[in-house]
């Protein structure tokens, strides 16, 4: 009975030692846990670095988010489409509607008294080109039937014109003398191959030179300046007086596709009788160009126009 009341008070003292033993591990364990709590601070740093450009990022698009509302509200900014006129005024969309109500009851008038109208109906500030169009009753797709050539204006067409000659020898001091704005010939078609140098209008070549500006085919040809024979580009005869009729007004004229032949033929600020003997050699020019073969009739309308301007039609 000794020994078993001896024994009795060990176990406790082992499970003390037990029991104390179990604090200091978990306080062992404890202890990495606590070493690690310093750390979170350092990981709570980053976000406070963060936080500093944070605060100055939103500093910068805040001036740009009323710019980007305040763009829709701002008229004739967004709500503008190309190729859409501004709208028009009351006075002047009251005058355009008298003026076309007149020219309905006119109906086709003879030339002086469409030039008068023209000016009459005249509102722009600038001084407009009067311009002609024609549609004529041929067949676009027969080669036969395509309408092109060159006529000389009596008063010109109120505008300069930068006239290049392609030729050699003589000619090139005969056509400077006749007021050609630049004359050669190889160094002429080299600028134009290596510089793509187009400052012209017109260009002209005498007839022994069309082998080598036939090179500039690509070049010229997209731009309506290639010379040609039947646009009369092609000098065969005084290479002076070619550079006098182009540097004076001649024009030149061709179809389009649907048949129609549209060219200036002065300012609206020339004299009346200028205009008309303008117009007048223009329509002599097409009809002498008739091309044989057509049938019924040839010129079916004849249209006087301003830049600006309604179309009037002429009894011609």
């Amino acid at each position: 009975m000794a020994k078993k009341k001896a024994d009795s008070p060990e176990t406790p003292a082992t499970e003390g030692a037990a029991t104390e033993a179990a604090p200091k591990a978990d306080e062992a364990k404890a202890k990495p846990e606590k070493e690690k709590k310093p750390r979170a601070p350092k990981a709570e740093k980053a976000p406070v670095a963060e936080t500093a450009p944070s605060d100055a990022a939103p500093e910068a698009p805040k001036p740009e988010k009323p710019k980007a509302a305040a763009a829709p509200g701002e008229p004739g900014k967004k709500k503008k489409r190309a190729g859409v006129a501004p709208a028009r005024g009351k006075k002047l969309r009251n005058h355009l509607k008298n003026m076309n109500q007149r020219l309905e009851k006119e109906g086709a008038v003879a030339l002086p008294k469409a030039v008068g109208l023209l000016k009459q109906a005249k509102r722009a500030k600038f001084d407009e080109t009067v311009e002609i169009h024609m549609s004529l009753g041929v067949d676009t797709t027969q080669s036969e039937q395509l309408v092109r050539g060159t006529v000389p204006l009596p008063h010109g067409v109120g505008k300069t014109v930068r006239v290049v000659v392609f030729c050699q020898g003589d000619n090139v001091q005969k056509a400077k003398d006749a007021g050609a704005d630049f004359a050669g010939s190889d160094d002429l078609i080299e600028k134009i191959q290596k510089q793509n140098w187009l400052e012209f209008d017109v260009a002209l070549a005498t007839q022994d030179l069309m082998g080598k500006v036939s090179r500039l085919g690509k070049t010229l040809g997209p731009r309506g300046l290639m010379p040609t024979p039947k646009a009369g580009t092609v000098i065969t005869g005084d290479v002076a007086q070619a550079v006098k009729d182009f540097k004076a007004g001649k024009v030149e004229y061709r179809t389009d596709k649907g048949g129609n032949v549209h060219a200036g033929v002065g300012k609206l600020s020339f004299d009346d009788d200028k205009i008309v003997a303008n117009v007048t050699a223009f329509v002599d020019a097409i009809r002498a160009a008739k091309p044989t073969g057509i049938k019924g009739n040839y010129v079916n309308s004849i249209t006087l126009s301003s830049t600006m301007g309604p179309g009037i039609a002429l009894a011609m």
